[in-house]
């Protein structure tokens, strides 16, 4: 399976660092690389995370890595990386 990033959810990654890297640099870059690394185990394990039943038919999942919620897409063909927040945000 092919791992795919959509615009919003590359520009969430660009929002949450630049909020972090205002307080600290090293941990904003840190939390940027978890956050890739851990959409990255998708390609392995893609139905890793829990099946959101409110986008059905659509396969839409939620995985939590570390403070943050990753929403991602199943087709056939690729996992799309829909949206990213910290547990805090209200979203």
């Amino acid at each position: 399976m092919i791992l795919r990033w959509t615009t919003s959810a590359e520009r969430d990654l660009v929002r949450l660092h630049a909020f972090l890297a205002t307080i600290n640099p090293r941990a904003a870059a840190q939390v940027v690389r978890q956050l890739i690394a851990g959409a990255e185990q998708l390609i392995q394990y893609p139905q890793l995370g829990i099946k959101l039943e409110e986008f059905l038919p659509r396969d839409v999942r939620r995985m939590i890595i570390g403070d943050y919620e990753l929403r991602y897409e199943l087709t056939g063909e690729a996992i799309y990386v829909l949206r990213l927040w910290h547990g805090r945000e209200d979203r």
